[in-house]
């Protein structure tokens, strides 16, 4: 178990991170405030010794993709209509208006692709990286980046007509 002077460095420096992360996958804050308590306290809870930030950081983004994965494949959230639809309230994200259009274009991305896309382009992961953390091959992560970049290319070219 970590102490909590670990814990707050770790929120300190990661929480943006794993509140983007949250926002990208699950698209309402309630859920993104519940996975990112839950990540933490699974962090908190974690004998993992680190090698250093960068696998600290690949650590808390797996358990993050994993925790928002697991919640949107659980029962109760299948069943349920999330509070924002329901008050037709907009999501909280803080970019300016360019790149928040692009990003609301990243989130109606397959998931797949929304994923290389947000580490490759917004944490700025390398290929190889990338592929580390989300298990792949990098072969796999540059094919799933170029489809990626092509679907969000065609989605903003349609928008333009």
């Amino acid at each position: 178990m970590r102490t909590e002077e670990e814990l707050n460095q770790a929120i300190d420096t990661y929480a943006d991170m794993v509140k983007r992360i949250c926002m990208v996958h699950l698209k309402n804050k309630a859920d993104m405030e519940d996975i990112f308590q839950n990540v933490f306290l699974k962090y908190y809870e974690d004998d993992t010794i680190f090698a250093n930030d960068e696998h600290e950081k690949a650590w808390l983004i797996r358990v993050t993709i994993n925790a928002c994965k697991d919640l949107l494949k659980s029962f109760f959230h299948s069943r349920m209509v999330p509070i924002d639809d329901f008050l037709n309230v907009q999501m909280e994200i803080p970019r300016d208006k360019q790149n928040y259009e692009v990003l609301s274009k990243v989130l109606s991305l397959p998931t797949k692709y929304k994923n290389v896309i947000y580490l490759y382009y917004y944490e700025e992961y390398s290929v190889e990286k990338i592929a580390e953390i989300l298990r792949k091959k990098p072969a796999s992560v540059y094919t799933l980046l170029q489809r990626g970049r092509k679907l969000l290319k065609d989605i903003i070219e349609k928008e333009e007509y």
